[in-house]
């Protein structure tokens, strides 16, 4: 799922105790621009896989949530800064990552990567121009193939790049490009797939153990008593447990 690139590990510093502990509301901070992961419906509410997966994990775990949403450049930061309590916003548990925040265990399995362009556009992977959402594994991934990376602040602006001819392709999420393949005759999936990610956490500051360990604890029986697959299915993301 998405990586978000760090520029500075001073970032880690900035955790402080005072956000550790019990929390009285536990701010769930998500990007909401991200469907079916996560996206802001008609009443202007943050809605999809990840809200319902929230809600009822903050169920579980016994604590009082609310939303919170933020741009993705800047999620990390506002998290260890103390702007909300957790990131749940489709992000992929990776080792860079790991040395500033902490994270739950995955609830979601690698999900592949696939390629948008338009109907009849010949790619080439490796010469050509491909887009991507700024900070994300995606965007690595193009950065290292010998292919020319663009990339973009929000998903949309990838998918416009593609349709305008600024890009041959976008690679990001399957979950995500595919209901927009559906959707749009002139837009097309192509046959080439990336699995990149080991899965989607939650984030949570390095303090926050106790926070973590209550997340973890619901996700696990989330998994045990098969209510996460049965959402997996529901919003078709990836394989389930």
């Amino acid at each position: 799922m998405k990586s978000i690139l760090l520029g500075t590990a001073a970032l880690a510093i900035t955790a402080s105790v005072a956000f550790a502990g019990s929390h009285s509301v536990v701010r769930m901070g998500t990007e909401g621009a991200y469907p079916p992961y996560n996206f802001i419906n008609d009443a202007g509410e943050v809605d999809g896989f990840e809200r319902e997966l929230g809600d009822e994990l903050c169920a579980r775990a016994e604590l009082t949530c609310e939303w919170v949403t933020n741009e993705w450049d800047s999620i990390i930061p506002n998290l260890v800064s103390g702007n909300y309590d957790t990131i749940i916003a489709g992000m992929s548990i990776t080792d860079e990552r790991d040395e500033v925040i902490d994270f739950t265990q995955n609830y979601t399995q690698p999900d592949p990567s696939s390629y948008l362009a338009l109907d009849g556009t010949d790619v080439d992977f490796e010469g050509g121009v491909i887009a991507a959402q700024a900070n994300t594994i995606q965007a690595a991934f193009i950065a290292s193939s010998g292919a020319t990376l663009v990339e973009f602040a929000t998903p949309d602006e990838t998918i416009a790049a593609v349709r305008s001819g600024e890009a041959d392709a976008v690679l990001a999420d399957d979950a995500y490009l595919r209901p927009i393949a559906d959707e749009n005759a002139d837009l097309v999936l192509l046959d080439k797939q990336e699995l990149i990610g080991g899965g989607v956490g939650m984030g949570v500051r390095e303090s926050d153990t106790e926070l973590k360990e209550k997340f973890n604890a619901a996700i696990q029986s989330m998994k045990d008593d098969g209510s996460l697959n049965a959402l997996l299915e529901k919003w078709e993301i990836g394989p389930g447990f």
